[in-house]
């Protein structure tokens, strides 16, 4: 995942910004009384996840589903896959395993939310396959989508037709740097029900927002593939303690690096903090490194 990256990490102010005054409000919302934490990379193929699988795995996305609870499957905004391909893949993982799929960039880039309808059922279509196994799908809008297009995003929340919720992110500066159009899109989104994807990655501070638009964080973090990346994971842990006080009862947070490599080895860290802080009991998942940080990570 390239978004963001930087040649200089150690130069990067990566604190974490306050809340915004209305997550607390929001967070009360949430009537749920159980605690469902999924923490997951972006990929399960080998090519990126280099030094995750034993020798003589054949099916990665079994032997991935073993290790983790779910996967932001971002394969799906390249094309649209076919519905059995979606009966095989719930078919192989476990129960209780969650797939976050991205819409195609079909929606997002080439028709930016106009004349989609087709597009997204088709898409929505193929993906109920997963059935109970479908987490929340996510659209994520292009760099260069900005305020001047409010009216096609609107237009795109209020047809919203489909019983799964869904999750959006905006990616240029324009949607935080003007407060009545950041609140204008915030108030859309809560009242349509769409979790406001926040994203922490190294070269975009500009688009590091804290605003919740449903109870359901559905964090994006990307690593600098720097030894900063543990210390900004203990951030998080803390953060998401508080959050859990407040009132959160769901969390999505994936893992991603500029080098995938490291994803699931950052992913067994913050997992653990995680456990330890707020008692969740989310499995560890195993990774080829004899320490929880690898010595040899940024070398």
């Amino acid at each position: 995942m390239k978004f963001g990256q930087v040649p200089n990490p150690e130069e990067i102010d990566f604190a974490i910004p306050p809340d915004d005054r209305a997550n607390e409000a929001i967070f009360a919302k949430e009537k749920a009384k159980d605690l469902e934490v999924y923490v997951g990379c972006a990929k399960w193929n080998k090519t990126d996840l280099k030094g995750f699988y034993p020798k003589g795995v054949k099916d990665e996305l079994s032997y991935y589903s073993t290790q983790f609870n779910c996967i932001e499957l971002n394969a799906t905004f390249y094309r649209l896959f076919p519905a059995t391909t979606f009966e095989k893949w719930h078919a192989t993982v476990p129960e209780g395993f969650k797939f976050f799929p991205k819409l195609e960039q079909s929606i997002s880039h080439f028709r930016r939310l106009k004349d989609v309808e087709e597009i997204v059922d088709n898409n929505l279509t193929n993906m109920s396959h997963l059935k109970e196994k479908l987490g929340m799908p996510f659209l994520q809008m292009h760099n260069n989508f900005g305020t001047k297009d409010f009216e096609r995003v609107q237009a795109f929340a209020e047809n919203w037709k489909y019983d799964v919720p869904l999750a959006m992110e905006f990616r240029h500066t324009d949607w935080y740097n003007d407060a009545s159009v950041s609140t204008e899109l915030y108030d859309l989104l809560e009242k349509k029900g769409i979790t406001n994807v926040l994203v922490d990655t190294a070269g975009r501070r500009d688009l590091m927002h804290m605003r919740m638009t449903t109870p359901t964080p559905f964090i994006r973090w990307v690593g600098a593939n720097h030894e900063s990346d543990y210390a900004r994971l203990d951030e998080w842990v803390e953060r998401l303690a508080t959050w859990k006080k407040q009132g959160m009862r769901k969390l999505y947070f994936f893992v991603h690096q500029n080098v995938e490599k490291e994803s699931p080895l950052l992913s067994a860290y913050f997992i653990e903090k995680l456990n330890d802080k707020i008692g969740t009991k989310i499995a560890i998942p195993k990774t080829l490194a004899p320490k929880t940080k690898d010595p040899d990570l940024f070398k």
